[in-house]
């Protein structure tokens, strides 16, 4: 089995136990939890929107927690990660709503759009993303300089 039918098996097969390694995951402090995710994010391409997409739809099949729309953090995390077991990555957010009574929320973005949401763009104010990021060739060095 090669192409889109390969990659559907994965996921099926990955989708539980990375909603494991999220739940967990989710348990620790925000900067360490976007440590880990921005170490996870190294070396990977953006991932597009149906790949996201599936991804997030294989999460909330296996996981009652991720399909529960108070699991916003355990499904965006789970859904990165299981774009990263085929080398890619969304991009993850956390942010505040903008206007109206308080209140956090996590999703991921792909393609410049936030993925399987119903809430306006502007909606929730960014406080934290971990975006993809390639390999740089040999010789190349980001804005920063090399880490």
């Amino acid at each position: 089995m090669t192409g889109p039918g390969r990659r559907r098996a994965t996921r099926a097969v990955v989708a539980l136990p990375v909603t494991v390694v999220a739940r967990g995951l989710v348990r620790l402090p925000p900067a360490r939890l976007r440590q880990v995710l921005d170490a996870a994010a190294a070396g990977t391409r953006p991932a597009g929107y149906q790949q996201t997409l599936a991804a997030m739809e294989a999460v909330t099949a296996v996981s009652r927690t991720c399909r529960d729309p108070s699991g916003c953090l355990p499904r965006a995390v789970a859904t990165a990660l299981l774009c990263r077991v085929l080398g890619r990555w969304p991009t993850w957010r956390t942010g505040v709503r903008t206007a109206g009574s308080f209140a956090a929320h996590a999703w991921v973005e792909a393609d410049g759009l936030a993925v399987g949401e119903s809430f306006p763009p502007d909606a929730y104010q960014p406080v934290i993303t971990v975006r993809s990021r390639p390999r740089q060739r040999d010789g190349e060095r980001d804005a920063v300089g090399s880490r």
